[in-house]
């Protein structure tokens, strides 16, 4: 697994890095779905600009910009911005949100029920980014790349070991490799830097 993590780091260089903060991360999230990442890119960036990254500040800012800067990330602009005004109710009654998901599984899985427009997904990533748990999020991305290099979670998060930054590293770029090459249907086998240790892109070829 290190070996293919080093092969996807020299492919494709330095990538996006979700916020560490948990409320910027919730925006990331949220901001995400059903859009491309420059869309989410564009209007995290506008959000950041007003500021508006926090959640008094973004409970503070005008309708008007607030709709401008997440209009940048495409439709469900509505769906989006209720979701993030519930963010901001969550996180200004829960002040001890951030501390309460890095504590211990048992406390920062119960403070995520507290945000209902989170996939169980997004949860995940939440732990693994801003909550320092040591993890790799049930991605589908994630887990269609290892499924086809012959691997799963359980074997990857063993050869990865047990340091943060590597965990995090690994799933941002499992996951980043999942969304522009290796491809639900029809990946890109002919030019993805794994190939030479994919089972699946030989019995692909060989085919």
């Amino acid at each position: 697994m290190p070996a293919s993590l080093e092969r996807l780091e020299r492919f494709y260089g330095p990538i996006a890095q979700p916020p560490s903060d948990p409320f910027a991360l919730y925006v990331w999230e949220v901001l995400s779905l059903h859009t491309t990442r420059p869309r989410r890119d564009n209007a995290m960036n506008a959000l950041r600009r007003i500021p508006a990254l926090t959640p008094d500040s973004m409970g503070r800012v005008a309708r008007a910009k607030l709709e401008a800067a997440v209009a940048f990330a495409g439709p469900y602009r509505d769906e989006r911005i209720r979701a993030l005004m519930a963010g901001v109710e969550v996180f200004r009654r829960n002040r001890d949100f951030a501390a309460r998901l890095r504590s211990d599984m048992s406390a920062a899985l119960q403070v995520l029920t507290l945000l209902p427009h989170l996939s169980s997904v997004s949860g995940q990533w939440m732990l693994l980014l801003a909550g320092g748990h040591l993890m790799l999020p049930d991605d589908p991305q994630i887990q269609r790349v290892l499924t086809r290099l012959g691997s799963d979670v359980t074997r990857a998060e063993r050869e990865i070991g047990e340091v943060l930054p590597a965990r995090q590293r690994a799933a941002l770029y499992l996951a980043y490799h999942g969304q522009a090459t290796c491809v639900e249907t029809d990946p890109m086998c002919r030019i993805c830097p794994l190939k030479p240790i994919c089972p699946y892109a030989k019995r692909r070829h060989a085919a």
